[in-house]
Parts: structure tokens; C-alpha cells; sequence
């Protein structure tokens, strides 16, 4: 290494350094251009900046100041705004240099999370192909998040605002897509969809460890997590991935193997995905969430009770949005059918989510009806986005819609039967959708074994469910069952919530990792 023997150049090349370390105002990725920011609510943009530089945030005619603090971040807070489909440009002034957000639109914005078939793309679904042609939306708006998990919070993520087109929305969200279509059409404002699912992810990943820990009920899950990072060095991943690319170099398949990768950094790891995937998006301006999401912790489902809801509150915390609207799907039917009344995981997994909806502004989309035993990918995707619409169009944007399905309510015992009541029955009333004797009924004595139950519907909201072999029944059962024959619905076509009377432990109760 030659020494600099000119102390006029030494001189230079400090300034110009010192001048490098001046850092330019910048903006967090989430904004970009073509983005859409949430219509009538005042909406936070933030960036970094030199510690205490000024920092001037301007669009559509308002203007607003602050000053980095001492880590150079900088947040203000912009008026609301009524919804707009004319392109407005977000302009960020700092001392060295300004940046500029071309064709915002004002309207509604959704954040589409969960798992696989949250992520499952729009070109794999029945009807995709009409679907893309049809896709012409440029008041449409899309965002995907990419999968990063970390221990560490992020601030940024690498992506980008696109205009959605046949060209760009076959490989996003079909859910989100067909969510945010319809509220387009219903409502003819702007509409931006940022979809951060990742498939296999679990409800944990999503929460922060602290959050976790904090609770008090996951030490175990936390325990064992932390037993196997421990065991787990680098130069085990690294001698797993040299022996997958053996197995390739001599053209072998590895044996019932793919590319390994470090579940360190994984999906399943408690605070990965919140830390890389959802933080950095924490606090943008948006209407509410849709979530797709509970079938990899089916085998925790008694710990899904606490673990879901207590995923949602954080995030409404960290989101300083107050409660705003957090809708999902509870799990489709899947596997084989069943043929006789079994403890089920899957449905006590339902049974978690629908516990859930004790948190307010929530909402459940019943698709009990529209799974595919061989797939725990249902392809129609449609009718899953149509009753998460359904929820959104009643409950936040004030249209007389049925978006419930029918819950039960409560039991009586009648001699050897018992008649079972449901809330949120249309004026319709119910009915079986398929045969005209509804099936899908178990019924038990205190033996607490349950076996198929005759069931006749006797009102708009009443059924009244019976076995001659239970002379003295005190528990029922609908559509328990990882895949249940089930056909009890609504006239308006949405599918009766699966649901026990008894409060029995279940197969899950102990399972807490």
C-alpha cells in the first residue's frame, strides 16, 4: 500500500469523504410510485435523513415539516385526502437532495397475508387464464413483499408498486386479486393490495419473540426453538448444501431431497416474519387485513386460541390504527372424507379461529364447502375472495349484503333429541344445498362418544338432531372432521359454521411445539 505523499490531495479526499458521509433523504420502499395511500385517514410517511436535517414532505397541495432525530429517521403525518384516481406526486425535500413518488392515487388499501393459499397465484386457479385477460384494472395497484426471515427488524424491503395488467397480476395473490377487484368494481375508487404471504409460514413467525415471551404461555415453543438453533452451526448447512449440489454435479437426483434450506431463516421460526417480512411495512396507511392462514399450526390448535388473537392485537398495536379491520379464512374441508365421527385437529383448528371473532371489527369466511380432499390447495379461489368481500362490502363500506355465515347458538335437550338454534340466518332461512335431508351431525351422550345423528330442520334457524342409540344426549357435533360430509347452509348460499356444544379436550390440547 502506497502512502499519499501530497498533503493538498490528503486534504481533498478527506472533504470530499466527509461530504460522502452526508446522507441523501430517502424514503422506506413501501412507498414508491404507483402506489395508493388510504383514502380519508391520515396517512404516516417516513424515511431517514441526516440526524437533525429538516425534512419537507409535500402532495396535492398540502406540505408538511420535520427534522430527523438523532438516528437520522424522520416521520410525518399527511391530511386525509378523498379518494382520487388523478395522479398526484409525493415529493420529499431534505438539504441535499429531493424525491419524488409519481402517479399516487388516493382509495383503498388492503394488506393480504396468511400462507400458501394466500400466496397462491392468480395463474394457477380455475378460471385464472379468463381471470388475467380480464385484468385490465389501472386504478388496481399491487405489491408483493419478498420472504425474508430474520431475527433482526427490518426497515426495507426490496419492491416495487405495479399497475395491475394481464402482464402483472399472474403471479400475484389470486385472493388478494379477486378481493381487491371486487372492491374496485363495488366502490369505483382506487385500490392497492400489498400481499406479504409466504407459504408453509406459521401463526408464530408472525409475532415478535418479545411478544411471545412476554405472554408467558409459549416458554416451551421458545425453549425448544432455541435448543435447535443452538444445535445447529453453519458448517452443518453449509455440509448439507455441499452434499445436495454432489448429488447434482453427477446428475443424480439427491434422495428425497430439495436444495436444503436453513430453517434458522425460515417460516417457521417464532418472529422471522414479522421481523422481515411485516415490519417493514408497519404503519402504512391502510383500510384493514385479509389472512389465509392456520393450516400448518392445525396440530397446536388448542394453542391457536390464545396465539391467533393475541398475532392480531399486536399488530393493531404496532399499527396505531385502532382496531381496524382484520377478516380471514377459516380452513377448507381437506384430506379424505370422513366416514364416522373421529376427533378432528383440523376441526379444532376452525374451532380456534371461530373463538377469534370475540375480537371486535373481525370476520370469518366459512369455506367449508369449497375445499378439494386431494389438495390442500383449493383451486377456486374465487369463492373464497367472495366471502371475504362479502364482510368487507357489509361491515366497512355500508352495503346490506348477508356476510355471516350461520352460527350456532345455542342447544336445548327435547327427550332424546336436542334442537339446536343459529344466529345470523338470512330471513331466508336454512337448508341443505345438496340432498333435502341435511347431513354432517354427531351426537353423544355422557360417555362422550358420538355417533351419526339423524337431523331435520324444524325453522328458519332450528334443527333439531337425534340418534335412537343416545337415548339421553348432551353434546353435538357439525362438520367435525378434517373433511366432513356437511350441507347444512344458508338460502343465500353461505355454508353453516362447523362447530361442537362440548367443551371436551380435544387432540390438540397438549401440543404446544
Amino acid at each position: 500500500m502506497q502512502l499519499l505523499k501530497t498533503p493538498l490531495l490528503l486534504a481533498s479526499i478527506l472533504a470530499l469523504g466527509s461530504s460522502a458521509l452526508k446522507a441523501e433523504v430517502t424514503l422506506s420502499n413501501i412507498f414508491g410510485d404507483h402506489m395508493v395511500l388510504q383514502r380519508e385517514q391520515a396517512n404516516p410517511v417516513w424515511g431517514k435523513a441526516d440526524a437533525g436535517e429538516q425534512v419537507t414532505v409535500s402532495i396535492g397541495g398540502q406540505s408538511h415539516q420535520t427534522t430527523a432525530n438523532k438516528q437520522g429517521l424522520w416521520r410525518v403525518k399527511l391530511d386525509p385526502m378523498e379518494a382520487s384516481d388523478q395522479a398526484l406526486v409525493l415529493q420529499v425535500s431534505g438539504l441535499k437532495n429531493q424525491v419524488s413518488i409519481a402517479d399516487v392515487l388516493v382509495g383503498e388499501v388492503w394488506i393480504c397475508s396468511g400462507q400458501s393459499n394466500m400466496q397462491w397465484p392468480l395463474t394457477n386457479t380455475y378460471n385464472g387464464a379468463v381471470e388475467i385477460a380480464s385484468a385490465n384494472h389501472p386504478q388496481i395497484r399491487l405489491i408483493s413483499v419478498p420472504q425474508v426471515g430474520t431475527q433482526e427488524p427490518q426497515d426495507n424491503f426490496n419492491g416495487a408498486w405495479s399497475i395491475c395488467s394481464p402482464e402483472s397480476v399472474g403471479n400475484f395473490s389470486a385472493v388478494g386479486y379477486l378481493f381487491g377487484s371486487r372492491i374496485h368494481s363495488a366502490l369505483g375508487v382506487p385500490v392497492g393490495l400489498i400481499d406479504n404471504a409466504w407459504g408453509g409460514s406459521a401463526a408464530e413467525a408472525w409475532v415478535p419473540q418479545e411478544v411471545l415471551a412476554a405472554d408467558g404461555g409459549y416458554a416451551e415453543l421458545l425453549n425448544s426453538w432455541d435448543a435447535k438453533v443452538a444445535a445447529y452451526t453453519d458448517e452443518m448447512h453449509a455440509a448439507k448444501v455441499a452434499d445436495f449440489q454432489t448429488w447434482q454435479k453427477v446428475g443424480k437426483p439427491a434422495p428425497a431431497q430439495r436444495a436444503p434450506t436453513d430453517f434458522r431463516a425460515g417460516q417457521h421460526r417464532p418472529g422471522n416474519l414479522f421481523n422481515g417480512v411485516l415490519n417493514p411495512t408497519i404503519g402504512y396507511g391502510m383500510r384493514g387485513v385479509i389472512w389465509y392462514q392456520g393450516e400448518t399450526n392445525a396440530g397446536r390448535a388448542t394453542q391457536y386460541r390464545n396465539l391467533f388473537p393475541l398475532m392480531i392485537s399486536t399488530w393493531r398495536d404496532l399499527w396505531q390504527q385502532g382496531d381496524f379491520p382484520f377478516y380471514w379464512v377459516q380452513l377448507a374441508d381437506y384430506m379424505a372424507e370422513a366416514s364416522e365421527p373421529a376427533d378432528s385437529a383440523w376441526a379444532e383448528l376452525r374451532e380456534a379461529q371461530t373463538m377469534t371473532l370475540a375480537l371486535p371489527n373481525t370476520g370469518q369466511a366459512v369455506i367449508i364447502d369449497a375445499g378439494e380432499g386431494r389438495d390442500i390447495h383449493p383451486r377456486d379461489k374465487t369463492t373464497v375472495a367472495n366471502r371475504l368481500v362479502r364482510l368487507a362490502l357489509a361491515n366497512d363500506y355500508g352495503y346490506p349484503i348477508d356476510a355471516l355465515s350461520p352460527r350456532y347458538a345455542s342447544m336445548q335437550v327435547k327427550d332424546s333429541a336436542i334442537a339446536l338454534t343459529f344466529d345470523h340466518v338470512s330471513r331466508q332461512g336454512l337448508c341443505s344445498f345438496d340432498i333435502k335431508q341435511p347431513i354432517g351431525f354427531a351426537i353423544a351422550g355422557e360417555d362422550q362418544i358420538f355417533v351419526k345423528a339423524d337431523a331435520k330442520i324444524i325453522g328458519k334457524n332450528k334443527v333439531l338432531v337425534s340418534n335412537v342409540k343416545v337415548s339421553k344426549p348432551v353434546a353435538v357435533r357439525y362438520a367435525w372432521a378434517n373433511n366432513p360430509k356437511a350441507n347444512l347452509q344458508d338460502r343465500n348460499g353461505l355454508p353453516v359454521t362447523p362447530f361442537r356444544t362440548d367443551e371436551w379436550p380435544g387432540i390438540t390440547a397438549n401440543s404446544v411445539k
